[in-house]
């Protein structure tokens, strides 16, 4: 039985709504960055190699693409407190049981609902954005986006220093599940109890009419992050011929320019409105494209990560906003199709440049990476002609 206060919850999401979902955004990031230093231990302890390690770290890859798309329907049967939270405790459950396997045969499934929970909390975190912004009347979308890569930010930073006082990795490993469970059982309360939408008799959520166009925007966004994280170091290593110290520091410039304006992106939109923040976001990633690839000079180089990161940032966050607009499916089904193509974007991306350059070069692999961003534009401009 559902009591008043419930009902008051699920007809007017309100500010502990928001904080809600930005927890789970929060708590998305954290658990990603929390694992990125198991990776190298789980090598150690197993005694594998790279193309093992590989193998066993695309389960997680796997493991989300199984989920993203059924996940709209589990939220319209079961709703989104309970999809999400039940999803937030066996993600920080699985961080847990990583840092301690130490069979092979352990580790595959273990990844798999690893990164099936990953994927869960994903696309429900969405479907929550979604709704509460849309019940708002505010843009809200890139600020919850932010606190994903806050999250990822603390969760790398922490990491460390728990390693430095002397914690053993099994410690830093509690205290991480920790914060994400103490997070979790404050805020889910403040959870939606449903999506708002009936449920489809359709189990996988599959993109049709506009949806679609919205689903190859967040691919080619994705794809291009993807890119990005995996190949600027090789780039920067190998095109512009910079010290291998400074490999990381190309995607450390993109990163820090998609927190700085993801974290300014719905007071700029609420301002603007969103088709000057998003064609000028594009037009500055394909002078950022060029500034790396054509760049004589560090600076210059920089300069360019700096604009793709800028002008990347709202892309996301703004089409899945506007997936609330759209009536051709069902919110809870939109989000998790456009998520799971999305997702795919991210796999994709570094094995199709990898695939171009063994064949032509980096340069023309970046080239290609600009082209997409004007690919994208039109398909942009054609989603606001049907939408808005």
């Amino acid at each position: 039985m559902i009591d008043s206060r419930d009902n008051l919850v699920q007809a007017i999401p309100g500010r502990w709504q928001q904080h809600a979902t930005r927890a789970f955004f929060f708590i998305g990031g954290f658990g990603t960055a929390s694992w990125a230093p198991l990776v190298p231990l789980l090598k150690a302890r197993l005694g594998i190699d790279n193309d093992m390690l590989g193998m066993l770290l695309l389960c997680i890859g796997v493991g989300s693409l199984i989920t993203m798309p059924i996940t709209g329907g589990a939220v319209a049967r079961f709703g989104c407190r309970r999809v999400l939270s039940v999803a937030a405790v066996v993600y920080a459950g699985m961080l847990l049981s990583l840092s301690r396997v130490d069979s092979f045969m352990l580790a595959v499934p273990a990844l798999l609902v690893f990164g099936a929970a990953m994927g869960v909390v994903d696309v429900t975190a969405n479907i929550h954005a979604v709704i509460v912004e849309k019940a708002s009347g505010r843009q809200l979308m890139s600020g919850m986006h932010a606190l994903w890569s806050v999250g990822g930010f603390i969760g790398a930073g922490i990491f460390g220093i728990w390693m430095k006082l002397g914690f053993t990795v099994f410690m830093a490993t509690v205290c991480a599940a920790g914060i994400m469970m103490v997070l979790m059982a404050f805020f889910s309360r403040h959870l939606l109890i449903d999506s708002g939408e009936k449920e489809e008799s359709s189990i996988f959520a599959v993109p049709r009419g506009i949806v679609v166009f919205i689903a190859v925007i967040a691919m080619i966004a994705f794809l291009i992050e993807g890119a990005i994280m995996d190949w600027s170091g090789v780039f920067i290593t190998t095109a512009h011929a910079l010290d291998i110290s400074l490999a990381g520091t190309g995607f450390a410039v993109f990163s820090a320019a998609m927190l700085t304006m993801r974290l300014t992106g719905d007071w700029l939109v609420q301002k603007f409105g969103s088709k000057p923040i998003i064609f000028g976001g594009c037009v500055l990633s394909v002078i950022g494209f060029l500034f790396v690839i054509l760049a004589p000079w560090q600076l210059l180089l920089y300069a360019g990560f700096f604009l793709i990161g800028i002008g990347s940032a709202n892309i996301v966050p703004v089409f899945f906003s506007l997936l609330g607009k759209q009536t051709i499916m069902p919110l809870n089904m939109a989000v998790s199709a456009v998520s799971t193509l999305g997702y795919m974007g991210i796999l994709m991306g570094p094995a199709i440049i990898g695939f171009i350059a063994s064949r032509t070069s980096l340069y023309i692999s970046f080239g290609l990476l600009a082209g997409l961003v004007v690919l994208q534009m039109g398909i942009i401009s054609y989603v606001y002609k049907k939408i808005l």
